[in-house]
């Protein structure tokens, strides 16, 4: 079950990213999502995507009584498990479009940055339906549609080098695309704005929030990041289960 995060070249610069070496508060949409997040207290918690396992700690950080983070990545998990000092977390190694829980197994399903890595969205949605209790909170962030659109995911450069514009091109044309991400061929999956939000509404979610995260002023000294500011490169939504 090997996927581009257990390459050990792609691994090795990733772990090296800001997000990476400072957790929670070196990703730049931290501050957007924290407080979008539920009250943890006394909630059985799933992760889908969990990787270093940073949402998963501050989730019983913050109360929950028990929490499972999947992740396909066995030496995403590695460290995971490292750096965790708790038995109210698991972690299980499997593909997060196939794995199955209980019905009404969870009061909280999160996922960071993950979703655009599988095919089908609606898919995924019918089964957390199931096993996300009523009233129970879905909240994730995917790469915008905006920034997934055209495939590259890299800005056009004028003569002299500096930005020129950031194409989106092919924007009702899903599916997979093929990007440059830490010098590595990787594999994703662009669905539209359309996409995300009808598949929600359409299988029993009410919508809570839709906000497209901008650079924290605290961030904004870090190279590149004010070219952030020019277009959206994540979206993140909160979703109440209705059933």
């Amino acid at each position: 079950m090997n996927n581009i995060y257990d390459n050990e070249n792609f691994f090795e610069k990733y772990s090296q990213m800001n997000r990476s070496v400072n957790g929670l508060s070196g990703a730049g949409e931290w501050s957007t999502l924290k407080p979008m997040f539920p009250d943890f207290t006394g909630k059985t918690v799933l992760d889908l995507g969990c990787g270093y396992g940073w949402h998963d700690r501050y989730a019983v950080q913050n109360g929950a009584e028990s929490v499972i983070g999947v992740d396909l990545s066995e030496k995403m998990l590695k460290v995971a498990k490292e750096k965790t000092n708790t038995d109210k977390i698991r972690y299980i190694q499997d593909d997060i479009s196939k794995i199955n829980f209980e019905d009404d197994q969870f009061y909280v399903v999160i996922s960071s940055l993950a979703l655009h890595y599988i095919g089908s969205f609606n898919d995924l949605v019918v089964k957390i339906g199931k096993y996300l209790r009523s009233d129970g909170t879905f909240i994730f962030s995917v790469e915008h549609p905006i920034f997934t659109a055209q495939g590259s995911e890299e800005w056009d450069y004028d003569d002299n080098g500096k930005i020129k514009d950031f194409p989106v091109d092919n924007y009702f044309y899903e599916g997979k695309r093929e990007t440059d991400f830490l010098g590595e061929t990787v594999v994703k999956y662009h669905k539209t704005l359309t996409t995300y939000l009808d598949g929600l509404l359409t299988n029993g979610f009410r919508l809570d929030r839709v906000v497209e995260p901008m650079p924290p002023k605290n961030m904004m000294d870090i190279p590149g990041m004010k070219d952030e500011m020019r277009r959206p490169m994540m979206l993140i939504i909160s979703a109440t289960n209705t059933k």
